[in-house]
């Protein structure tokens, strides 16, 4: 089965892109709030989380998908006692969509002061 690859230009290494489609999945990398240059975009775990959905949301689009295809989220946080704001940051992405998802909570991620980081798949009709 075919694979398209997806990038955005925020990879920070060259053997993956921000989403790949195969057949009717779509996979999006762990995805964080920095921008092209490498910044962190957003001041608190909700912000970022705004910004990491809107990156999301993007590559979902890149590859044929919207929001409402997500079926699955993993979001790792560095303080799992955000995990309200986040829920609500979320809640207010999704715009209704109902996904499974788990969050984790993990000591640090690749770049100080990101607070959150989403993978996701997605299911489109092919």
């Amino acid at each position: 089965m075919a694979k398209q690859v997806f990038r955005d230009g925020t990879e920070v290494v060259g053997f993956y892109a921000r989403a790949v489609k195969t057949g009717p999945f779509v996979f999006v990398s762990g995805t964080t709030s920095l921008d092209a240059k490498g910044r962190v975009q957003g001041k608190d775990a909700a912000q970022q989380t705004v910004v990491t959905m809107r990156k999301v949301e993007s590559a979902l689009k890149a590859a044929g998908a919207k929001l409402t295809d997500l079926t699955r989220l993993t979001i790792f946080v560095t303080d799992i006692r955000d995990m309200e704001p986040i829920s609500k940051a979320l809640d207010k992405a999704l715009r209704g969509s109902v996904v499974s998802a788990t969050m984790v909570g993990v000591s640090q991620l690749a770049v100080p002061g990101l607070l959150v980081e989403i993978e996701s798949t997605a299911m489109v009709e092919v």
